[in-house]
C-alpha cells in the first residue's frame, strides 16, 4: 500500500519530524479558504501515484493566493505519469540551502531494516546510486537494539557531513524508525531531506509503503485506502481479497493466476507473441470453485477483455477444486 505524499506527511508529523505547513484540495473552489493560514509563497505538488512529477510539471510555485488558485486550475483533472490529477498540496515553500536523502527500508537480503543515507539527496538520487554510489551509506538495523546514537555518528562521519546536524538528524531516524515499525512498512523514505533557515532539517518530500497484509491494524491506512480513486475493479476484487491489476489499456486479454510470478511469466508469454494484457488477476492460494467463479465474474467487467488465460500452480491451490468450474 503506497501513501500519497500528504498522508506520508501527516504520518511524519505526528512522528514528530518536521515537515512543511500545508494543505489537501480536492477542488479550485477549497482554496481560498484552505490556505488563510498558509504563508506565501506557496509550492503546489499533484497528488499522484506516480514518480517523476516534478520533471513532468506536477510541481509548480506560486506568490500569492490569486496564483496559487490559478496554478491549481491549470492541474486539476489534467494527465501526468499517466494519472489524473483529483488532489492538490499546498504548502509554504521553504528557502532550501541542501538536500539530503534519508529511507529506511525492509532489506530482503540482510532480512533486517536498513538505513539508507546520502549527503546528496532531491530528484537525481537515483543518478547518483548509478554513479557515485560511494556517496550512499547503508546500515543495517539490530531489530533487538534499534537505533543508537553510534549511528547517526556513523552515518555523518561516513559522507563527510557536518556533525552539528548530529542531534536533529538522529532524532528523525528515531522517530522514521519508530513509524516504520509501527505502521508495518516496506519503505519510509524522506527526499530531500533539507537543510533550510537556520540550519534546521525538514521534510520536504516523502514516500511511504506499508505492508497490506497489516491494514487490519492500521484503519487510518484503510480507510486512506478506499478514499483513492481507484479502478472500480480494483476495489471489488479486493472486497474477496483478490488483487485485480490494470495493465495495458489496450490489452483484450487477462491472466487469472496464484501468485505475481506466475503472472508476470503469462504476461511476458503474450508479449513475446505480439499479444496484449489488459488486466492480471491474482488469486491468491487456497481459492475455491466458488471464488474462482467470482474472479471470473469480475474479470469480464472490463468490457475491453475479450480473452481469458488462466495459469494455476497446483501446489498452493487444489487442481480439483478449479476444475469443478
Amino acid at each position: 500500500m503506497k501513501l500519497l505524499e500528504y498522508k506520508g506527511k501527516e504520518l511524519l508529523k505526528n512522528y514528530e519530524i518536521p515537515v512543511q505547513k500545508g494543505v489537501v484540495v480536492g477542488s479550485v473552489g477549497e482554496i481560498a479558504q484552505s490556505i488563510k493560514d498558509i504563508k506565501p509563497p506557496y509550492v503546489i505538488k499533484v497528488q499522484i501515484m506516480a514518480g517523476g512529477r516534478g520533471k513532468a510539471g506536477g510541481i509548480k510555485f506560486a506568490d500569492n493566493a490569486a496564483d496559487a488558485v490559478k496554478v491549481c486550475a491549470e492541474l486539476f483533472d489534467k494527465e501526468i505519469r499517466g494519472c489524473i490529477v483529483k488532489k492538490i498540496l499546498i504548502a509554504e515553500k521553504a528557502e532550501v540551502k541542501n538536500e539530503w536523502y534519508l529511507s529506511i527500508i525492509l532489506d530482503r537480503f540482510y532480512k533486517t531494516p536498513m538505513i539508507i543515507f546520502s549527503s546528496n539527496g532531491g530528484i537525481d538520487i537515483e543518478e547518483t546510486a548509478k554513479t557515485d554510489s560511494g556517496k550512499i551509506v547503508k546500515l543495517p538495523i539490530n531489530p533487538l537494539i534499534g537505533i543508537k546514537d553510534y549511528h547517526t555518528r556513523y552515518i555523518l562521519s561516513k559522507t563527510k557531513t557536518d556533525s552539528k546536524y548530529s542531534t536533529q538528524l538522529g532524532h528523525i531516524i528515531k522517530n522514521l524508525y519508530k513509524l516504520f515499525n509501527e505502521y508495518d512498512c516496506t519503505l519510509a523514505e524522506i527526499n530531500p531531506l533539507s537543510i533550510v533557515e537556520e540550519d534546521k532539517l525538514l521534510a520536504i518530500d516523502c514516500k511511504t509503503d506499508i505492508d497490506d497484509s497489516s491494514l487490519f491494524r492500521h484503519p487510518d491506512i484503510a480507510e486512506f485506502r478506499e478514499s483513492l480513486d481507484e479502478d472500480p475493479l480494483v476495489k471489488e476484487a479486493r472486497k474477496f481479497n483478490f488483487l485485480y491489476i490494470p495493465v495495458e489499456k489496450d490489452g483484450d486479454i487477462a491472466v487469472m493466476s496464484n501468485g505475481s510470478g506466475m503472472l508476470m511469466s503469462c504476461i511476458d508469454l503474450l508479449f513475446k507473441q505480439g499479444m496484449k494484457t489488459g488486466a492480471a488477476f491474482d488469486l491468491g492460494g487456497g481459492a475455491t470453485s466458488e471464488r474462482i467463479a467470482e474472479a471470473v465474474r469480475i474479470i469480464f467487467k472490463n468490457k475491453n477483455i475479450n480473452y481469458l488465460l488462466v495459469s494455476i500452480f497446483g501446489g498452493i491451490t487444489r487442481c480439483d477444486e478449479v476444475e469443478k468450474e
